[in-house]
């Protein structure tokens, strides 16, 4: 039976986050340039495939031999490039990479298609979501499917066994009892850690339109994946939209949100819809020690001074406060929109999102934050 075919894209991208699983400090920037790297030598080069990973996943020289292990695993079992571009091909395919083979054995038909899809896909992940077609934003919703968002942690208050940290004097007192005094090995204890709260305030107002969509996505794949999220609305009124993003299939998703929002693309009241949600939600504990990523373009319809105001609130009682602008990621931006300055110096990170690549960048902080 032949292997599954797999995207290209998504089996280099799969070998990069084992790197970084590994302990390699992986960015999205440098998942980018791999990816670039890759389809600009084929897959028919292995050798330099090989190195165009070495060179842009890899930080420091400790990281090469993590690099060399992983790729062993990965492409099978060879911690270096086969000499052959047919026993390349081979290990592509165990790793669910390569299409299936053509009666002439050639494989140049098949790197060129991986480096056409691999540059197609990368230019449709840093397109401006406002500049895109129909076609190209469907595309790109299928592309959401491969973000994996990670929870913010914070400190748990319970204590669990581990091999460094402090004396866990208990557990080793018990054990040297059913010892029957014979000292033994000495416990430890460290507290864990757990998921982090997550809170979404998504700007759904007429001059974020062409955003919204991309970034209910982007709160169904936090759902998706686990991470305790609870995602608002704001426009002219604030809608809480959790349990509808909660489904399984993101198209019913976004259907079930849209159906949830009565203000979608109307106008904007930020100052109100961030007084409301801390008012009704905020003393109730939704917001307090969570990381609140506030997805809006600032466009305040009254005084941006309230709006400062209440962010500033919203900064007293939340463990982190990341303001999201579609602008942000644009050439020469500058925060003159009256309700950024105001919310400005209440915020610890002022983000991009306009892109898929910005969102994958904005995975990243929250999951440090």
């Amino acid at each position: 039976m032949s292997p599954a075919v797999r995207p290209p894209e998504e089996v280099l991208l799969g070998f990069a986050r084992a790197l970084r699983a590994a302990g390699v400090p992986v960015t999205a920037d440098r998942e980018r340039t791999y990816l670039a790297a890759v389809a600009a030598v084929g897959l028919d080069d292995q050798v330099a495939a090989y190195h165009a990973g070495r060179a842009t996943l890899c930080a420091s020289p400790a990281d090469l031999d993590r690099h060399d292990h992983v790729y062993a695993e990965w492409f099978g079992g060879r911690s270096r490039p086969p000499a052959h571009g047919r026993a390349w091909a081979r290990d592509v395919t165990r790793a669910g990479l390569a299409v299936a083979e053509q009666p002439t054995g050639g494989t140049t038909g098949d790197a060129d298609t991986v480096r056409a899809r691999a540059s197609s896909q990368e230019v449709l992940r840093h397109r401006d979501i406002a500049a895109m077609s129909r076609r190209e934003r469907d595309e790109l919703g299928a592309l959401f499917a491969a973000l994996r968002p990670r929870s913010p942690r914070r400190r748990a208050h319970r204590h669990r066994a581990a091999r460094r940290g402090s004396l866990d004097a208990r557990r080793t007192l018990r054990s040297t009892l059913r010892r029957m005094g014979e000292p033994g090995e000495v416990s430890r204890r460290r507290r864990g850690s757990r998921p982090r709260r997550l809170v979404l305030l998504v700007d759904v107002s007429g001059s974020m339109s062409a955003y919204a969509d991309a970034l209910l996505r982007l709160a169904h794949a936090y759902c998706a994946a686990g991470v305790p999220t609870e995602v608002f609305t704001l426009g002219t009124r604030l809608t809480h939209v959790t349990r509808q993003l909660h489904q399984r299939d993101p198209e019913r998703a976004l259907v079930a949100a849209g159906g949830a929002i009565p203000d979608w693309s109307g106008g904007t009241r930020l100052a109100e819809g961030v007084q409301l949600f801390l008012d009704r939600w905020g003393r109730r504990g939704v917001a307090r020690g969570a990381v609140v990523v506030v997805c809006s373009d600032g466009w305040e319809r009254d005084r941006p001074e309230a709006l400062g105001e209440q962010v500033r609130r919203l900064a007293a009682v939340a463990h982190r406060v990341v303001w999201v602008s579609p602008h942000r990621g644009r050439p020469g931006y500058e925060p003159v929109q009256g309700g950024i300055r105001a919310v400005l110096p209440h915020v610890d990170d002022l983000v991009a999102g306009h892109s898929l690549a910005a969102f994958e960048e904005l995975t990243d902080v929250v999951a440090r934050a």
